[in-house]
């Protein structure tokens, strides 16, 4: 099987944490974006980080390039995947398989890209959920199916959300409740989530 693609979707503002950069912040010693990077496991280089609307520096990591997002008025994760589908593109790269996760889901499992990736099948999208709890930027799609996905965000035609784009897709969900004691989903969004993840962290 071809190792997939990947983005790590790292271009948030940080706006309930007073603007720091995720990508940037420490959980148990090591930056988010390195938890996250260290996770996927093999990938076909590089490994894509979108930074958001400018590059700022944040998530500067070797063997990694850092995409913006295209001149649209369109924002968050689906910006940053129309992102990550136009480096492809770019680079000649219209098939196979692209992972996306976002910068802050430090405890990301180890087997993420791989259940995903065959999860996928011939399937256009998959996303991952924790039984009821859904979560669209944490998924593997078809490069192929999202080949107009640039222009229509360009356009302003795109859909409003990750989870609209998937729900047009027909992606699956998969659940990785019934292999693991505890969301390896959960993510950091305020100081006090900084606080109780590092003390996970640590165990």
């Amino acid at each position: 099987m071809t190792a997939p693609h990947a983005v790590i979707i790292a271009g948030g503002r940080g706006e309930r944490l007073g603007g720091l950069r995720k990508a940037d912040l420490r959980i148990g010693g090591m930056r988010l974006v390195d938890r996250v990077a260290n996770g996927l496991g093999d990938l076909d280089s590089p490994l894509m980080i979108s930074v958001g609307p400018s590059d700022d520096g944040r998530g500067t990591r070797a063997g990694s390039i850092r995409v913006t997002d295209l001149a649209a008025p369109v924002g968050g994760p689906m910006a940053g995947l129309a992102a990550a589908v136009a480096s492809l593109q770019a680079r000649g790269i219209t098939d196979g398989v692209l992972v996306s996760v976002t910068v802050d889901t430090p405890f990301l499992p180890r087997d993420f890209c791989a259940v995903m990736v065959a999860a996928l099948g011939d399937d256009a999208a998959a996303l991952a959920a924790w039984g009821d709890d859904f979560y669209p930027p944490n998924a593997a799609w078809r490069i192929a199916a999202l080949a107009t996905l640039p222009d229509r965000v360009l356009q302003g035609r795109a859909p409003k959300s990750l989870k609209a784009l998937q729900e047009a897709l027909g992606a699956r969900q998969v659940d990785w409740s019934g292999g693991h004691a505890s969301n390896p989903f959960v993510n950091l969004n305020t100081p006090a989530d900084l606080v109780a993840l590092g003390r996970i962290a640590r165990g």
